[in-house]
């Protein structure tokens, strides 16, 4: 049975063994040499440059890393955060700390701004109005000085049948 971190999952780090787990721990502090590290261990140096060349190794240290920023730095990342939003001088500190803010709460996506939403909107808007027509046209309910045609300038396979 695979062992389960403090989030329920089971990751790459949580499968290896104590003593690679404890490498990859003191890897990530940083403050000791390879050779200490391995002495740490009790492996010699060579079998620590191998274990850092595993790719399941480098996974584990990637899986250990999210591990450590989200259970220890991400609260106080949100404080800073949140300061910054409150006080700071600079409109613009305070804009980027809220947005910030909100794409951590999963409310706010990369590719979203201020312009990027503006179009998104005439877009939906343009094609409720288009919909909406086509309903209308549908049931009869267009004015007969309604003229507006729609025509379909982009070729495909049922085109090919003039």
């Amino acid at each position: 049975m695979k062992k389960k971190n403090k989030s329920g999952q089971t990751g790459a780090f949580d499968e290896l063994d104590k003593r690679r787990q404890k490498a990859i721990k003191l890897l990530f502090e940083d403050e000791l040499t390879d050779e200490q590290i391995a002495k740490n261990v009790q492996r010699s140096r060579s079998t620590l440059d191998n274990w850092k060349h595993d790719p399941k190794f480098k996974e584990a240290q990637r899986d250990y890393q999210r591990l450590v920023v989200k259970e220890s730095y991400t609260s106080k990342a949100l404080i800073k955060l949140y300061n910054l939003m409150q006080e700071a001088k600079s409109e613009m500190v305070q804009f980027q700390s809220a947005i910030s803010i909100l794409k951590m709460a999963g409310m706010f996506s990369e590719n979203d701004n201020p312009d990027m939403i503006r179009a998104k909107v005439r877009k939906a808007n343009a094609e409720a109005s288009i919909t909406e027509w086509k309903a209308k046209e549908l049931r009869g309910d267009n004015d007969s000085k309604d003229k507006t045609t729609l025509i379909d300038d982009i070729g495909g396979d049922e085109d090919d049948g003039d």
